[in-house]
């Protein structure tokens, strides 16, 4: 997924960037909410993670502007407030969850995808395909029992093309959802990492539309 940080301690900030693209995921990280509607201005985000008190601002107004414009990707919000009234508030105004100051980055990790998945319409963790048996949750894959392993990279991959099996993914799409703004990107990375998942997995389990896209197919 290609997702926003609003949240501006370093420390924290930091420590969440790393957590995520550890997990194979791109971010972007903005400290303000006025560099957060630069960003949103010109990229499309699969989810955002968003602090109540920003330098230049409260977050909830914030939420309930992207709301009303239209923007429907899923909110997680990320701060000290804890009262049941903050929370309220935060889920009244177009939150998805909320998630209270201090943390644990695992658990972060795993409301990203729980949400990721209620967004895609399966919130069931476990998906049949073929042969293969995929565990959104715990992010493994079995083939006849088997697990195969993944990079973290090919595991973001494959998991949108499961959690959209009817999307026709372009190259330029994909290449946003695994890469963030300062990432240089060769122009044949995509191509590989579908090598690779098809070499691991089965080669009928991407399809390729030549000039257009890959899609989901069957392992």
């Amino acid at each position: 997924m290609r997702i926003l940080l609003i949240e501006d301690d370093t420390v924290l900030g930091a420590a969440v960037r790393d957590q995520i693209v550890g997990d194979g995921h791109s971010l972007d990280w903005v400290t303000r909410l006025d560099h957060a509607r630069d960003h949103l201005a010109v990229a499309g985000y699969d989810l955002i993670l968003l602090d109540l008190m920003l330098p230049d601002g409260r977050g909830i107004p914030f939420l309930r502007s992207l709301r009303a414009a239209g923007n429907v990707a899923p909110v997680i919000i990320l701060t000290a407030l804890d009262q049941i009234s903050d929370r309220i508030e935060g889920l009244n105004a177009g939150a998805d969850d909320y998630l209270v100051k201090p943390f644990d980055l695992s658990e972060l990790s795993a409301r990203i995808g729980s949400v990721a998945r209620r967004y895609a319409g399966n919130p069931n963790p476990i998906v049949t395909l073929g042969a293969l048996e995929i565990d959104l949750a715990s992010r493994t894959i079995r083939h006849k029992g088997r697990v195969v392993p993944l990079t973290a990279k090919e595991w973001v991959l494959f998991e949108a093309f499961v959690q959209r099996p009817q999307q026709l993914w372009s190259k330029a799409q994909l290449e946003e959802r695994l890469y963030s703004f300062d990432t240089e990107v060769e122009s044949n990375t995509i191509e590989v990492h579908v090598s690779r998942l098809r070499k691991k997995l089965g080669h009928g389990v991407i399809e390729t539309e030549r000039g257009m896209g890959y899609r989901l197919g069957m392992a």
